[in-house]
C-alpha cells in the first residue's frame, strides 16, 4: 500500500524543490528589480523577442490572467513594451526594451551559480532537466 507520509510524496519533493529554486534566485533577482516569474518571461523573450502573449503563456504554463499584471509591472519598470500586432489587433505582442535586453548580460552568471549550488556538472544538470521534463510530460499526458 502506498504511503501517505508527506516525506514519501514525489509531488511534495518537486514542490519543495521549486520553492528552493525561487528562494535561491531571490537575492540574484532583487538587485535587478525582478521577481522569479518576471525572470522566466525575460528568459523567454531573450530567446525570441516579440512573442504574442499567448505564446509566452504556453511556453511558461501561465494563463493570461497571471501574465497580464506581471507584464504590466514589467512594462512600468521599463523592461518590456506591450503592443497590438499591426496585422491582427487581437494579438498582443511583448517586446524587450533596451533596458530589458541589458538585463541579459547581468543574468548570464546565474546558470553557473545554480550549478555550483547544486554541485552538479553540466551533464548532470542536463540529465536532471530531462528527467523533470519527462515527468511533466507524463503527468500532462495522464491529465489529458
Amino acid at each position: 500500500m502506498a504511503s501517505l507520509e508527506l516525506g514519501d510524496q514525489l509531488c511534495f519533493s518537486v514542490y519543495a524543490a521549486a520553492h528552493a529554486f525561487t528562494r535561491f534566485y531571490k537575492p540574484l533577482l532583487d538587485p535587478l528589480g525582478l521577481t522569479y516569474p518576471q525572470y522566466l518571461v525575460l528568459l523567454t523573450l531573450w530567446q525570441e523577442d516579440g512573442l504574442p502573449l499567448r505564446e509566452i503563456g504556453a511556453r511558461l504554463g501561465l494563463d493570461s490572467g497571471t501574465l497580464t499584471p506581471l507584464l504590466r509591472r514589467m512594462e512600468h519598470a521599463g523592461f518590456v513594451t506591450r503592443a497590438r500586432d499591426s496585422a491582427d489587433e487581437r494579438v498582443l505582442r511583448i517586446h524587450l526594451t533596451p533596458s530589458g535586453k541589458r538585463l541579459r548580460k547581468r543574468a548570464e552568471a546565474f546558470p553557473r551559480k545554480i550549478g555550483r549550488a547544486l554541485d552538479c556538472t553540466a551533464a548532470e544538470m542536463a540529465a536532471l532537466r530531462g528527467t523533470l521534463l519527462a515527468l511533466r510530460d507524463s503527468l500532462d499526458g495522464a491529465a489529458a
